[in-house]
């Protein structure tokens, strides 16, 4: 009895030790959700199952981001055999917009107190519109007649309006939120969350905090910390691939996963600020090489520079007619430079360079928009790059000769011999064969007039 006291002790001792521990990988989103952010997520999931994590934590704190980058994310969370919890938190934290489609999509959704999500509806579309339209494209409070309007008035805009065409800006505007609607819905059948305040969320662009989101069956519960987290998933049933899991979570390890040198890369050279100024670098550099070929060093720079700024352009929202207006800029101001136009090139080309500048990103995201101040900064520079140093390049190109045998013209010497006719004078230091059809006495100074091969037309000095 003694003898099974004693075994039963130790084994209770060792059996935690004994026990295969439960990895929990802890995903930190912090700030804008863009293509470093989906890269490092989408590589993580994958990770993840390889090496048999028994969870994915994403502790999220976004104000939202791409399009293309939540949906990447999301993506990768429905594709994940391992389960993925979404965590808002800590206290102050936020899920807004894209957050809130990647909590929808996650496994698991909770939030700490303190923390809110929603405002879900496309970013693009709550920036409001040129010429005074609404902001909100179902808001129909705009179009109510003003009070004391006649019936003639009203009929006579009705009529006015049955002629129109569709506004191409409102249809577009409500493609999209369709769009997003019915995926943020989709989202919600999967594991059983709310549809309804999902689709309000995009449509109204709806907020909730934690406790209101609980009470709306928006999140699965609420967990102040990570260790709450976990002892509240241990023992849940969640569909993960149309198969449903119980998870088993015991004798967790935490294994927080650092952000690595590929995505702190994507991080930098994504930065639309940094991207712009990388195109630009490329584009000078390879006109430098074009204008001085031979030194070598601003070609390879440009190539590099542009290489990278086209590869990170292409994670990014461009609008290519912003492209394209930039590049058509900086060819009419080169253009301006060669064939002066009295400003009107260089002047077409600033404003092509500006209004390029303003549309290159296709997106109304603040984070996601190029700074005015840089801009403004580099348009300058870019006049004064092509006005002042290619009209200098230009001129030195149209200096007269300084090497050679044309250098001589003008250039003042001594008869030696002859004269008139054919004769030899002493130029630079050297005796060259001359002519001329005067007569000029030996020792006398004269003045190269024309150089025709290695003979010089010379002339007497006039006195001064």
């Amino acid at each position: 009895m003694k003898l099974f006291s004693i075994l039963t002790f130790w084994l209770a001792l060792l059996w935690p030790m004994c026990s295969q521990a439960s990895d929990v990988w802890l995903i930190d989103i912090k700030g804008g959700i863009g293509p470093a952010v989906s890269d490092f997520v989408s590589r993580e999931i994958n990770q993840a199952h390889e090496d048999q994590a028994a969870l994915i934590v994403l502790k999220m704190d976004t104000p939202g981001g791409l399009d293309t980058s939540m949906r990447e994310i999301i993506r990768a969370i429905t594709t994940s055999p391992v389960p993925v919890a979404t965590w808002v938190g800590p206290s102050g934290a936020r899920a807004a917009s894209a957050g809130t489609y990647i909590l929808y999509a996650s496994h698991i959704a909770a939030m700490a107190p303190g923390t809110n999500l929603g405002a879900a509806t496309p970013v693009s579309l709550t920036g409001g519109s040129p010429g005074g339209k609404k902001d909100n494209p179902f808001d129909d409070s705009d179009d109510k007649e003003p009070a004391g309007k006649d019936d003639a008035a009203k009929e006579s805009d009705e009529g006015t309006q049955s002629g129109q065409e569709v506004n191409a800006e409102t249809a577009m505007e409500k493609k999209v939120i369709n769009d997003a609607a019915a995926y943020i819905t989709s989202l919600a059948k999967l594991h059983g969350r709310n549809e309804v305040w999902a689709e309000k969320a995009v449509r109204e662009a709806a907020s909730l905090d934690a406790e209101g989101a609980l009470k709306e069956n928006v999140i699965d519960f609420m967990a102040t910390d990570l260790d709450d987290l976990v002892n509240q998933i241990n023992g849940r049933t969640v569909l993960i691939n149309g198969v449903k899991q119980t998870l088993s979570l015991e004798n967790v390890a935490y294994v927080e996963r650092q952000q690595d040198w590929r995505f702190k890369f994507l991080a930098v050279i994504t930065n639309p600020n940094v991207a712009y100024i990388l195109m630009l670098i490329g584009i000078y550099g390879l006109l430098l090489e074009f204008y001085n070929p031979g030194v070598g060093l601003p070609g390879v720079l440009g190539g590099i520079c542009l290489i990278l700024a086209m590869y990170s352009l292409q994670l990014l929202p461009v609008s290519y007619a912003g492209l394209g207006l930039i590049i058509l800029g900086i060819i009419l101001m080169v253009a301006e430079a060669f064939s002066p136009s009295f400003g009107i090139l260089g002047l077409g080309g600033i404003v092509s360079f500006v209004i390029g500048s303003v549309m290159l990103m296709d997106t109304q995201e603040p984070g996601y928009q190029i700074a005015v101040p840089l801009i403004v900064g580099l348009t300058v520079t870019s006049a004064l790059f092509t006005f002042v140093i290619l009209t200098l390049l230009l001129k030195t190109r149209r200096k007269p000769v300084s090497t050679g045998v044309e250098m001589l013209l003008g250039d003042h010497g001594k008869v030696v011999s002859g004269f008139p006719g054919e004769g030899r004078v002493l130029v630079e230091g050297e005796i060259w064969q001359a002519r001329c059809d005067t007569p000029l006495r030996v020792g006398q100074e004269i003045i190269v007039r024309q150089v025709d091969g290695l003979c010089l037309h010379v002339a007497a000095k006039e006195k001064e």
